[in-house]
């Protein structure tokens, strides 16, 4: 099997385990700091393969640039406050979280 095909499985493996939730459902996980924060200029499918795939160099990066990271307390706050719905996938044992609601699609 080729590595792309591979990734296009775990791509649509993913896809099917994305699910839209709010936040309000997901305080245990960011109690436990598993809830992971991706910014909506990047594909949450993408990202949750690259956490699969341990490719940590590539975390790194999106890491220096604030692209992925912790949810703030502020942030955390707000979304609590107004019952924000994300998108949201699972890579055990982190919950990857991504807030769409002002990102117009084009």
């Amino acid at each position: 099997m080729s590595s792309t095909s591979s990734r296009d499985e775990l791509l649509a493996k993913l896809n099917l385990e994305t699910s839209r939730i709010n936040w309000c459902d997901l305080q245990t996980y960011y109690a436990r700091g598993h809830v992971v924060r991706v910014e909506p200029d990047l594909n949450l499918l993408d990202v949750a393969a690259e956490l699969a795939a341990d490719n940590t160099g590539q975390f790194q990066r999106w890491l220096e640039e604030g692209r992925i990271g912790d949810v703030s307390p502020d942030r955390a706050r707000a979304w609590y406050d107004d019952n924000t719905e994300l998108w949201a996938v699972v890579v055990a044992p982190w919950v990857l979280v991504q807030d769409r609601s002002d990102h117009v699609l084009h």
